[in-house]
């Protein structure tokens, strides 16, 4: 009797073909920041559910010149109302070449030998910039002569420019420039103030770079009423979904490290875990991650305190598509806390999120909260 050919005999849940197409497709998934290693697990778990505050407001606009405004408000269980107003506009670069040189102008009559100089020249900037020199006379009818000197600096992506304010009076104003040196290098500048709080005022340049191994990140920090500046370094290195990551930070008026980290990862588009040491390896994290369909995402996390030698925390979460407008979301903790959650689209531009939280050890006992989330785009 005839042996069945290899193609007829049924592959096995998890064989060889499977795992190939994971393997391919974690090689070209981005090298994620050092603070998202454990990020699809911890979105899941923590996001989306709607009972952390009594009632929740988002609107989310933009603007005919592109400016992208979000409002946000809620209000706590406590009674009070807080709030927030962004503003988010990306200057779009006009080009790389330098602009057409005026039109020139017809010539007057009774002027001088030299009735026209105009000269537009390219002068040396960093990458992906780009700098000219503009200088143009130019005699007018009947008037003197016109001069103009000009300098134009172009970026090869643009600048983007957020500035937002709360309710609690703080202006955050951040400036961003992507791809400044070289692809991959981004440079941020924000600026913190509260005006009802003298020397209040807070500088942040935060330095990114990345590639399809390495993601590193250079966090400098200047407080006015302290006087201080510290440090955050971290750095992400990957290789066919493996990641090994480090962070450390450093204060300048102390001329000290106080605080390190470390964190090891695996990721594919299907699932991902990571091990995490925070507080300078005091604290351990695993977090675990899978996508078991296009329907199903479950997340777990667990966290394990070095010094007192005893586990920290434990979170359980999963998350149900029951169509492609609406979605379920529940999670339970290692304290009997559990939480709901539901949300759906009402239409093209509104969202409405139902929360709630229930101490299952305490059901007849009052402390339960319940939450409702409304977003509006347009």
């Amino acid at each position: 009797m005839s042996s069945p050919l290899s193609s007829d005999i049924p592959k096995p849940f998890g064989s060889t073909e499977k795992l190939a197409r994971d393997v391919t497709r974690a090689v070209s998934m981005p090298v994620p920041a050092f603070g998202d290693l454990g990020k699809a697990a911890s979105d899941l778990i923590s996001k989306d559910f709607y009972h952390m505050s009594q009632a929740t407001l988002d609107v989310k606009l933009r603007a005919p010149n592109g400016t992208n405004v979000t409002v946000k408000g809620k209000q706590g269980f406590d009674g009070v109302t807080s709030g927030s107003i962004e503003g988010k506009h990306s200057l779009k670069p006009h080009g790389t070449h330098p602009p057409p040189p005026p039109d020139r102008p017809r010539k007057p009559k009774g002027t001088s030998f030299l009735r026209l100089f105009n000269l537009f020249a390219p002068l040396p900037s960093p990458q992906r910039t780009h700098l000219y020199l503009h200088i143009l006379g130019a005699p007018q009818q009947g008037r003197a002569r016109h001069e103009r000197i000009a300098l134009t600096l172009r970026h090869a992506t643009g600048v983007t420019i957020t500035q937002s304010w709360t309710t609690a009076s703080l202006l955050d104003t951040k400036v961003e420039l992507a791809d400044v040196l070289a692809p991959g290098a981004k440079v941020d500048v924000q600026n913190l103030w509260n005006p009802s709080k003298p020397a209040s005022a807070a500088q942040k340049l935060n330095l990114a770079f990345k590639n399809a191994n390495v993601h590193s990140r250079a966090f400098l920090n200047y407080g006015q009423a302290t006087g201080n500046i510290d440090a955050v370094v971290d750095v992400v290195a990957g290789h066919e979904g493996f990641l090994v990551g480090g962070e450390a930070a450093y204060d300048v008026q102390k001329a000290a490290i106080t605080r390190y980290g470390a964190s090891v990862a695996y990721a594919t588009p299907s699932y991902t875990a990571a091990l995490t040491g925070a507080q300078n390896m005091s604290v351990i994290a695993a977090s675990y991650y899978q996508k078991v369909n296009s329907s199903v995402e479950v997340g777990a996390k667990a966290g394990y305190d070095v010094q007192a030698q005893k586990a920290s925390g434990l979170e359980l979460a999963s998350k149900y598509k029951l169509d492609p407008l609406s979605f379920a979301k529940a999670k339970i903790n290692d304290r009997g806390i559990a939480a709901l959650a539901y949300s759906t689209k009402l239409n093209a531009g509104t969202t409405i999120g139902l929360g709630l939280s229930l101490d299952t050890q305490k059901l007849n006992e009052a402390g339960h909260k319940i939450g409702t989330s409304l977003t509006f785009e347009g």
